[in-house]
């Protein structure tokens, strides 16, 4: 039996346009530190799959269901030699405060305090309105997603803890170095000039900003660039043009960064964003796959 083959299909959710789904199987692959500014709620179909949040490092094996509260710095990889398979959901804050306004649940932003859950019932419902999802029947998608989400609320949201307002010195140095490198994507200061600018030392500078945002300034620019080639590719700007847009230096550069932090490469993204694909994928039982490396693939309907 040959090694196994990465597969990854990013798309967006057929009747929720604020909830985006993956299906991946991933071996060597590894998610960089980054944030999501929409939940991440997966569930592990094989293997294992390892990763850093909130100070310390999460196992997620078959049966779990890892959920990463939106903002909130976290990485990915596998826990095992053959890594791992699952299926993950990103619905945004409205949608998921949508479901909890429904509940009668407190004003507020939902927050889940639990990292993994081992819910048999629950993997169960999650697992049948991804499938839904992936056949692009919206009925089902949509009833057993809002389901799902309504059973995470009612069984583990909480109150969110008490952020403190960032009023230290350093805090507003790293909000104000934000400000600076998100006004020039493209040609961004060097560090020393930054914090010369700033009239800080360039390593007073990288504790400031580690610890308002947790990671370091040229990991959040990064970052930033792919959120900004992500909304470009959403509205039709071709890959290598989004690239040179937000200062990368060619497609293939925007792509190494985008597939460490969405999992799929930039095409493969906009294909399964586009609503024209999606319908027709749905009509047609077409899949849009991202493949690399060899060998044998997951099992269909995992």
């Amino acid at each position: 039996m040959g090694a196994v083959r990465e597969t990854a299909r990013y798309w967006r959710h057929p009747a929720l346009p604020g909830i985006d789904l993956l299906r991946a199987r991933y071996v060597s692959h590894r998610f960089t530190r980054h944030t999501h500014d929409a939940y991440a709620i997966g569930l592990v179909r094989l293997g294992v799959e390892e990763y850093r949040y909130r100070g310390g490092l999460e196992r997620a094996g078959a049966g779990g269901i890892p959920i990463v509260n939106p903002d909130m710095v976290h990485t990915g990889h596998a826990g095992v030699p053959d890594g791992w398979a699952y299926r993950m959901l990103y619905p945004t804050v409205p949608v998921v405060r949508s479901v909890a306004d429904e509940l009668g649940l407190p004003p507020g932003t939902p927050w889940f305090p639990t990292s993994i859950v081992y819910e048999p019932e629950l993997a169960r419902t999650l697992l049948a309105a991804h499938r839904a999802a992936d056949a692009g029947d919206a009925l089902t998608a949509s009833s057993l997603t809002r389901l799902l989400l309504a059973r995470l609320l009612s069984g583990y949201a909480a109150h969110r803890p008490a952020v403190p307002a960032a009023t230290s010195a350093g805090a507003r140095v790293a909000e104000t170095a934000r400000d600076v490198l998100l006004a020039d994507l493209t040609d961004p200061p060097s560090l020393e000039d930054l914090a010369a600018r700033l009239g800080t030392g360039p390593f007073a500078l990288l504790r400031a900003f580690r610890g308002r945002y947790g990671m370091p300034p040229h990991t959040w620019l990064t970052q930033q660039r792919v959120s900004t080639a992500r909304t470009l590719l959403d509205a039709g700007v071709r890959p290598a043009d989004a690239a040179l847009r937000v200062g990368f230096v060619d497609q293939a550069h925007l792509s190494r960064h985008f597939r460490r932090i969405l999992g799929v490469p930039p095409g493969a993204y906009q294909r399964g964003r586009s609503p024209d694909v999606a319908d027709g994928a749905a009509g047609t039982g077409r899949r849009i796959v991202q493949e690399t490396g060899s060998g044998s693939a997951l099992p269909s309907g995992t």
